[in-house]
C-alpha cells in the first residue's frame, strides 16, 4: 500500500521572512537556480510517485493559482482556497482532505528545502506505516543535523514512538503521514494541526520516523539570507 495524495501548506502569511512576504508568497521564494520552494517540494512529490496534490492558499493565492498553472507540472494539482478566513494547519488539512476520498495523506510544508535525498526515507516511512497499521507518522531529524541550531526539538524518538520528555533532541521537519480518521471530530475552522499531536502524545500514539539528512528549513529571514549565501 502507498499514499496517493499529497497535500501542501501554502496559506500562512510567512510573517518571519517579512518584508519578503508582503509581495510573494513564501512557497514562492527561491533559494538557489531560481527555483521555489514549492517546486521543490512538488517534485519530490512527483518523484514519490503520488497521483494527485492538493495544496491551499490564503495570503496572494492569486500568485500561486498562477505559478501552478504555468509551471504545467506532470501531476494533477488541485488548489483548495481556505475562504475568507485563513484556517491555520489543522483546518486547512481538514478542508483539503474534504476535496478527496482518499483515507491517508502525505502532508508537507513547502518551508523545508525538499530534494530527492529524501525519497528513500519518506518511502520507509510510508512502509513503516502502512506495515504497522498506523494513523499518523512524522518525519522527524536530530538537532544537531538542523542548519539553523537555533531550533528548539520538538520530541524525543524511541522506537518510533514519540514522546515529550526535557531533552526534546527531536525537530519536526514539516512532513508527516495522517489518516483522515484522527480529523472526525473537528470542524472546518481555525485550529493547528498540533492539538491532533497533543491528543496522540498523551495517549502514547504520536508516531515518528527518523531523518539522517541534514535539515534545511526557511526560518527567518536570517537563515533565508545565510541559506542563499551558502
Amino acid at each position: 500500500m502507498k499514499v496517493n495524495t499529497a497535500l501542501i501548506l501554502c496559506a500562512g502569511f510567512g510573517k518571519r521572512l517579512s518584508p519578503l512576504t508582503l509581495k510573494n508568497p513564501k512557497p514562492l521564494l527561491q533559494l538557489r537556480n531560481n527555483v521555489t520552494m514549492l517546486e521543490d517540494c512538488i517534485n519530490l512529490i512527483i518523484k514519490l510517485d503520488i497521483k494527485k496534490v492538493l495544496l491551499n492558499t490564503y495570503h496572494l493565492g492569486d500568485q500561486l493559482h498562477k505559478f501552478v498553472k504555468d509551471k504545467n507540472f506532470q501531476i494533477d494539482i488541485q488548489i483548495i482556497d481556505d475562504g475568507k478566513e485563513i484556517l491555520n494547519t489543522g483546518g486547512g488539512i481538514l478542508n483539503m482532505m474534504n476535496y478527496s476520498n482518499d483515507d491517508d495523506f502525505l502532508i508537507f510544508n513547502p518551508d523545508t528545502v525538499w530534494s530527492e535525498k529524501y525519497i528513500n526515507e519518506i518511502s520507509k516511512m510510508q512502509s513503516l506505516y502502512f506495515s504497522n497499521k498506523f494513523k499518523n507518522c512524522l518525519l522527524v531529524v536530530k538537532k544537531s543535523l538542523s542548519f539553523d541550531k537555533s531550533l528548539k526539538g520538538d520530541f524525543e524518538l524511541k522506537n518510533n514512538l514519540l514522546i515529550k520528555n526535557a531533552r526534546k533532541e527531536f525537530i519536526y521537519i514539516g512532513c508527516q503521514i495522517l489518516n483522515r480518521s484522527l480529523l472526525k471530530q473537528y470542524r472546518v475552522t481555525n485550529f493547528s494541526i498540533s492539538e491532533i499531536w497533543s491528543k496522540l502524545l498523551n495517549k502514547n500514539e504520536l508516531m515518528g520516523f527518523e531523518s539522517l539528512n541534514d535539515f534545511y528549513h526557511l526560518t527567518n529571514l536570517e537563515i533565508f539570507k545565510k541559506l542563499k549565501d551558502s
